[in-house]
């Protein structure tokens, strides 16, 4: 049995997915005269030709490392996007492909999938927002149908609120705040405020309009103050970051009755710099830091709020196995890390898209560890050799959301139908010492920087390869000339490695980052130097 399909289309092309955009609004009916063959099977793989479900339902092969561990999906391609754990520790997250609600009992580990009867056949829409609320409701988002919905987890049924759909919205991450849910609308423009104890499809929303016109409004975070942090951006053009007094603002409609006020009293704007030109993710450090993801490029930054400053991280290089070039046509392979949380360990986690990995930074020690996801999909890399089959242990398995329960990372593998888990508290098989952690130079300057390959397992031998990334052309590290890029590390044996960090006359004065580590198959594990130029 046949029947038409469904065309996919990305927005701004290419193998892989870019930005925030790359996924949004992505179904369209396919042309009258564009008939994919569909062998129907009775199940959601039906959404899908034939031809493309090697590439969104995947294997649903469940993998683990020593770090991670994945956990396959009952149902064929579902596409798992956003991912919350609850109080007791179980894992709730959206499915693209049913419109379901699906929880994973990690004691148990088993898997409860809760029909949504609301949701229209052959349906599908990326749900990128979910959190959990103290009453034992589920909150998630939808953008193909702008919508809020709500789950009980007591009676399991679902609730449906219309979202204020003004011209192009596209509601995506959703946190519950207090007495109160938050969600940005990345295309209309808005952060929107809801109250969760209303029912019903018609109800009443708050809406802040962005302070910059046609610009996307991305994912946000609350300070201790209670202060609302977003970015508002312009596709490739920049943008700014936004700081939305929330207790101020609704104080004064209260006090004055007035049902809007001039936003302007109450947001503070910061112009994004010029690097940073896709912040999708955002969080808030314990000392007020703010952290910005990346997703056009291998760097996440911070900003400070008392002086005004941005810095900006980088992230290791992917490794080959992720994106394959068997073509040649990856010349600069970068990881973009797309949302960023703060774990109770004060912590910061993102995920790298195009890595395929999960990444945590210790704030104190400057320490960067990221876990390698074992799936890979050779449909998201260039990963065809020319001969028709695919190379084995190749791509991506995209990577789109995560969340923290404890020393635990839980994700979601949009297009390898598994979730997984990555136990941060399992001991790392490498230590780094650095022989100082931060240097001063001068334009045309160079000192030589020296650190320490030191291993903690009883492994026998592993092999390694060298991490030296910076975050500007006009700062450089370079390794000494019988340093080899990639070595066997021996269990017993720490391995000394020397490097020259220089700038070129043109370095502009600043403060910026090195990264200097080593990555086994696994994991990378590497320390940040920083590096005052005046």
């Amino acid at each position: 049995m046949k029947k038409k399909g469904l065309l996919v289309v990305f927005f701004f092309g290419g193998i892989m997915v870019t930005s925030g955009f790359g996924l949004q609004s992505m179904m369209l009916p396919s042309p009258d005269d564009d008939d994919p063959e569909i062998t129907i099977t009775g199940t959601p793989a039906d959404n899908f030709p034939d031809e493309q479900r090697a590439q969104f339902c995947g294997s649903s092969d469940a993998k683990s490392t020593e770090y991670v561990r994945e956990f396959s999906i009952p149902t064929l391609c579902t596409n798992p996007l956003a991912v919350v754990a609850d109080y007791d520790g179980n894992v709730w997250f959206t499915e693209t492909n049913t419109g379901n609600l699906a929880k994973f009992d990690p004691i148990t580990e088993t898997f409860t999938e809760y029909d949504n009867p609301l949701w229209p056949q052959g349906g599908r829409s990326m749900m990128w927002g979910v959190d959990y609320a103290p009453d034992g409701s589920v909150w998630f988002t939808d953008e193909s149908y702008p919508s809020v919905w709500k789950f009980s987890t007591l009676d399991e049924t679902y609730e449906r609120l219309s979202y204020p759909s003004e011209g192009n919205s596209l509601p995506q991450k959703l946190k519950v705040d207090g007495s109160q849910i938050i969600i940005n609308d990345f295309t209309g423009n808005k952060l929107t405020f809801l109250d969760p104890n209303q029912s019903g499809e018609d109800v009443n929303y708050l809406s802040i309009p962005s302070p910059i016109d046609d610009s996307v409004t991305a994912g946000f975070a609350i300070d201790a103050n209670n202060d609302v942090w977003f970015t508002n951006w312009l596709f490739q053009q920049g943008g700014v970051l936004v700081k939305f007094d929330q207790n101020g603002y609704f104080d004064s409609v209260t006090n004055s009755g007035e049902e809007f006020l001039p936003l302007l009293d109450f947001i503070e704007i910061y112009e994004l710099p010029i690097s940073l030109l896709t912040p999708n993710g955002a969080a808030v450090s314990n000392d007020g830091t703010i952290w910005l993801a990346d997703t056009t490029s291998s760097s996440f930054f911070n900003f400070d709020p008392l002086t005004k400053v941005f810095t900006q991280y980088v992230t290791s290089d992917p490794i080959l196995e992720t994106y394959g070039n068997q073509t040649g046509i990856v010349k600069s392979p970068i990881s973009r890390p797309y949302w960023i949380e703060t774990d109770e360990q004060d912590r910061i986690v993102f995920n790298a898209q195009t890595a395929n990995t999960i990444s945590v930074m210790d704030l104190k020690s400057q320490s960067l560890v990221e876990y390698q996801i074992p799936s890979k999909n050779p449909n998201w890399g260039d990963c065809d050799p020319g001969t028709g089959v695919m190379l084995d242990d190749c791509g991506l398995a995209q990577v789109f959301d995560f969340t923290i329960s404890g020393e635990k990372i839980w994700f979601t593998e949009w297009v390898e139908n598994n979730i997984g888990v990555v136990d941060t508290s399992i001991p790392l098989p490498i230590e780094i010492q650095l022989e100082t952690n931060s240097i001063t130079l001068v334009p045309g300057d160079s000192k030589h920087v020296n650190f320490i390959v030191s291993p903690t397992s009883q492994n026998d031998l592993f092999d390694v390869s060298l991490i030296h990334t910076s975050t500007h052309e006009f700062l450089n590290v370079e390794l000494a000339t019988d340093t080899p890029e990639t070595f066997q590390l021996d269990f017993d044996t720490p391995r000394p490695i020397y490097t020259t960090i220089s700038t070129t006359n043109d370095a502009v004065p600043g403060t910026y980052k090195i990264l200097l580590g080593v990555q086994s198959y696994d994991v990378a594990i590497s320390k940040f130097i920083t590096v005052t130029i005046e």
